[in-house]
């Protein structure tokens, strides 16, 4: 019984010892959550994780992602207005990309790390971790 309690101590300690980080403004807050709220759809998430792969037109989108050409459309418009995604004419073409490395970042580690989670096969898992 003490040394469980001993180890549960040390945790919570250790917890502690973390350097504390001061809480952003509410706007920052905010904004995070707007851009959250809309990653929250899976939809977005999906199109934001193709994008942060490389950049693509909204046809080649919406045949990566599954989803119905005006759908797919809709999610890139609301992602733009939100400052996720940009775009580019090449042609008659719009080029949609992610220019945030740092939205790219949060992607690939969240969908990253849950894909890894949810792959059954542990030496899979291994080979990928350095990429």
């Amino acid at each position: 019984m003490w040394k469980r309690t001993t180890t549960v101590v040390t945790r919570v300690r250790d917890f502690d010892d973390r350097p504390a980080f001061d809480d952003p403004p509410a706007e920052v807050i905010a904004e995070a959550a707007g851009a959250f709220g809309l990653l929250a759809s899976s939809a977005r998430l999906h199109i934001v994780w193709a994008l942060a792969q490389g950049e693509s037109d909204v046809t080649g989108l919406a045949d990566r992602v599954g989803g119905a050409l005006p759908a797919v459309s809709q999610h890139l418009t609301k992602l733009k207005l939100a400052g996720l995604v940009r775009s580019r004419r090449e042609g008659r073409r719009q080029v949609y990309f992610v220019d945030d490395p740092d939205i790219v970042a949060v992607v690939r580690l969240l969908v990253g790390q849950l894909a890894e989670r949810a792959d059954p096969n542990p030496a899979r898992r291994l080979r990928g971790a350095g990429a």
